[in-house]
């Protein structure tokens, strides 16, 4: 008999110890393989970090782009920690993000032998209670040394913009900073505030050696006329937009180009409408799509509007701003060359709108609507006086800063608003997004010679417009010939 306490050894107690050590190990090699995981899922972002840092750093640029803009933050940035100092009262406000950008460039150029232009949009917030301010350096490329001025801002979008504002910045130098046509950069800072010490440095225009040529700033230009279109948005009529360019394409004459801004609404239809006129070289057209990324007012078209004045700022003489719902025309027998002579004294002047009917047609059996072009067969216009309407404009753009989408408030000279006895616009609003028919509501051919009331509005029959339908289908079919087949 054994002791109490002794351990009694049997042969078995050997086996169990054995496979004790077999049941142990599987639970370790599982605890380690855990911990291994979790180190790793704790590096993660680790390594996120050095493989984004390094795809950054390996990203170049591709050749033949267009002037990049190379902003170089002079500011560090600080990693915020969540976590409150040892006061508890000391409250911390932790920012992540960016709401709206400093400056958003659209295009930068030459405005003569010692000024420039340079059109985008700012964060509206920081422009209406902060103090943004420019500054513009020229860069040789002979190796001088640089010349820099303090510039002038313009914010022409008349307060109505939103998350961003647009900004018009204008340098002038003291004289002509390529004046040995070596070619240069063109430097913008852009400061947040009224401190020197933040701000971001953008090349936001280059002149290659011996490109520049200062008779492209003084007269004769390219063309006597040059239309500027707003945003092009929305789902346009092909068929409207046809019969607008082919009446303004005869209207202007041959010395004449149009601009226009596809935000949207150019689509394949309306590029077939468009394409035998760009193929004359009688008619551009830009792809702006981008800018719906920048909430601005209206598919930035005060923003386009400045991009197109200072683009082609000596391209014309006289440039047109108006919509592509919208005829100008000449009552009385004027001529567009004596009109604009008579003005020529002023800078820019305005023209007051005839508004029709988009709705209203005559019930005459004898015409087949469906083959008649818009303002062939509207033919009733608001007769109502003394309100105020809309008004477009044309303005001699060698002479102006900045501009607006109803006439310009920076301009050098004097503006005429008294030209309804020699220039109009008829206006039919609402009828460009119809691909239907627009007849559609028919009226008695007594209503030639009497007021018709539609929605508390009178309506006068006017058929200046019809009498010109036949002569510019002609005109359409015989400077097109050879670009398109064209139907009536």
């Amino acid at each position: 008999m054994g002791k109490d306490g002794t351990p009694v050894t049997t042969p078995g107690n050997t086996v169990g110890k054995i496979f004790l050590c077999f049941e142990t190990k599987p639970l370790v090699a599982t605890l380690l393989a855990l911990t291994l995981v979790m180190v790793i899922w704790n590096l993660q972002p680790y390594y996120e970090n050095i493989l984004s840092s390094t795809s950054r750093c390996s990203a170049t640029t591709a050749p033949g782009e267009s002037l990049p803009i190379t902003a170089t933050p002079l500011t560090g940035k600080k990693l915020l920690s969540p976590m409150n100092t040892s006061d508890p009262n000391k409250r911390l406000f932790h920012a992540y993000g960016n709401a709206a950008a400093l400056f958003v460039q659209m295009g930068a150029y030459r405005g003569g032998p010692r000024t420039f232009a340079v059109v985008g949009l700012a964060s509206k917030p920081l422009h209406v209670y902060g103090r943004p301010w420019y500054k513009c350096e020229w860069i040789s490329n002979n190796g001088s040394s640089s010349i820099k001025t303090k510039a002038y801002k313009m914010l022409p979008d008349w307060g109505y913009g939103r998350v961003y504002t647009v900004v018009v910045v204008n340098c002038t130098f003291s004289g002509n900073p390529n004046e040995d046509n070596a070619g240069g950069k063109l430097i913008l800072y852009a400061y947040y505030g009224e401190s020197t010490k933040r701000y971001e440095k953008i090349k936001v225009l280059e002149e290659a050696p011996g490109s520049y040529e200062e008779s492209k700033y003084i007269p004769p230009y390219q063309y006597e006329y040059l239309y500027c279109g707003s945003s092009l948005y929305g789902n346009l009529s092909a068929a409207r937009i046809r019969e607008w360019m082919a009446y303004h394409a005869w209207f202007f004459g041959p010395s004449s180009h149009f601009v226009f801004h596809d935000a949207g609404g150019v689509s394949p239809e309306v590029r077939v409408a468009l394409e035998p006129w760009v193929r004359a070289g009688r008619a551009t057209v830009h792809d702006i799509r981008e800018q719906a990324e920048f909430d601005g007012y209206y598919y930035n078209q005060f923003l386009v509007v400045n991009d197109c004045l200072h683009r082609y700022r000596h391209a014309a003489n006289w440039t047109f701003y108006f919509d592509v719902d919208e005829y100008i025309y000449l009552p009385d027998g004027n001529t567009l060359e004596s009109v604009l002579k008579e003005f020529s004294n002023n800078t820019q002047f305005t023209i007051e709108q005839n508004a029709m009917s988009s709705v209203l047609c005559l019930n005459d059996s004898t015409q087949d609507y469906s083959r008649e072009w818009g303002f062939e067969k509207l033919l009733f216009r608001d007769s109502r006086t003394n309100i105020r309407r809309d008004r477009k404009y044309a303005i001699q753009a060698k002479n102006a800063y900045a501009t607006g989408v109803h006439m310009s408030e920076n301009v050098i000279g004097g503006t005429l608003h008294k030209t309804e006895t020699k220039i109009r616009y008829y206006h039919y609003h609402n009828s460009i997004s119809v691909k239907g028919e627009l007849c559609l509501e028919l009226l008695p051919m007594s209503a030639k010679n009497n007021v018709t009331w539609l929605d508390n509005i009178p309506y006068v029959y006017d058929d200046n417009m019809k009498k010109l339908a036949d002569t510019i289908k002609d005109f359409e079919r015989n400077t097109l010939k050879g670009f398109v087949h064209l139907n009536s």
